[in-house]
């Protein structure tokens, strides 16, 4: 059976190389192409780019910031009022990033009790029985008393318990309520670890002292390595328009690349910066654009009475993104790929194979000096002996 024979091939056969030494000129063109592409893979790609002789580390790393400036705002609600960064930095202190406020929605002196609320398609009613007590949906300010009251002269909506007067926060201030802001600095202060190499470093380098830290803004052709940022040029090396993005808010990444080899001096091991903006800015999407959030300042009077102002803060958050590998020589990784290099060369002999054997014209005689099928040493004598003694 074809089944059983193809067994016996498996388990009855050996296959030994065979050297045919081919004089031809294509052949050997395509034999030495071949081993020269691999040969300038392994020492140009490997080793020279992918750097295959290093052995390599993630970076560990930590951040803190500090944000300083002041502007100065005039209103009508407010009057002047001088801004500092205990005002706007919100929450003083978070891991990796920092948000700053750069607009935002003030509902004064807040107390609880029964008002209108906002007029929508689900609020507006005519009389009290459009209204239903205790009702309060994902939107509400508050909860239905069940009474239907003037919202202005010409609306009448539901009447909420809340905290009144409920905020409108239909209209947006534009331009942007701190647009100083863009002339704020952040200070980053990164400190990175290569736990492998054991080999620390952060990104005020030792050629920085005092004087220059409190001078320089970072600047990518003057000032490459000063960790102080200018709010409006981080916004504007990512293709952004800083006032335009401080009115609804956004995501700003600022990145830190450590990329270092370890095997030149640590002078050499330096951060990268990079800026993009990490929020999705699609004119064709406008639902819910921008960052912000809500947060309260809370009082009470001489009789007890508790009030609050109510603040819509709009901003952008800078987040502090730090990534990077290090290398340095080690002897397994080299051998590794050496060894890989060198059984990569027998790809040149499959493919002169293949062209020999199947593409060129002496293609049969080729394969005749290839292949040679020898018998069973032992069965050949035993047959051999057999016809001896036949013919005798």
């Amino acid at each position: 059976m074809v089944w059983c024979g193809a067994v016996q091939s498996f388990l009855f056969e050996y296959d030994t190389p065979r050297i045919v030494l081919i004089r031809s000129r294509k052949v050997g063109l395509v034999n030495r192409g071949v081993q020269l592409a691999i040969l300038a893979y392994v020492i140009g790609w490997v080793f020279v780019w992918e750097k295959g002789y290093q052995e390599t580390d993630s970076v560990v790393s930590s951040v803190t910031t500090k944000v300083k400036g002041v502007t100065l705002t005039n209103t009508s609600s407010l009057g002047a009022r001088v801004w500092d960064v205990a005002d706007y930095v919100i929450p003083p202190q978070e891991e990796n990033s920092v948000f700053v406020m750069t607009n935002m929605i003030f509902t004064l002196n807040q107390t609880q009790g029964q008002c209108p609320e906002l007029p929508d398609d689900k609020t507006e009613c005519s009389k009290n029985n459009s209204c239903v007590p205790g009702y309060v949906s994902t939107h509400s300010n508050g909860i239905q008393t069940g009474k239907c009251v003037n919202y202005n002269d010409s609306i009448k909506t539901c009447e909420v318990f809340a905290w009144c007067p409920v905020e409108d926060d239909y209209h947006v201030p534009k331009p942007a309520f701190l647009q100083g802001a863009e002339n704020f600095t952040i200070l980053v202060k990164n400190n990175i670890w290569y736990p492998k190499f054991n080999f620390t470093k952060r990104n005020i380098l030792p050629t920085i002292n005092s004087t220059y830290l409190k001078n320089c803004i970072y600047d990518s052709k003057t000032d490459p390595f000063c960790p102080i940022f200018r709010l409006g040029k981080i916004v504007e090396a990512a293709g952004q328009n800083f006032q335009e993005m401080a009115v609804e808010g956004g995501v700003m990444g600022l990145q830190i690349n450590w990329d270092c080899n370890l095997d030149r001096a640590a002078s050499y091991c330096v951060p990268k910066y990079s800026f993009r903006r990490l929020d999705n800015k699609d004119t064709a999407h406008t639902v819910s654009p921008g960052y912000n959030f809500r947060f309260a300042k809370y009082y009470k009077d001489s009789s007890g009475i508790e009030s609050r102002t109510l603040v819509k803060a709009y901003g952008i958050r800078f987040d502090i993104i730090v990534f990077g590998k290090a290398g340095k020589f080690d002897v397994i990784p080299t051998m590794i790929n050496i060894g890989s290099g060198l059984a990569l060369f027998g790809v040149a002999t499959v493919l002169c194979d293949l062209v020999v054997l199947n593409c060129m014209k002496k293609k049969y005689y080729y394969r005749e000096k290839k292949y040679k099928y020898v018998e069973d040493y032992e069965m050949v004598s035993i047959n051999e002996g057999r016809a001896r003694c036949f013919l005798f």
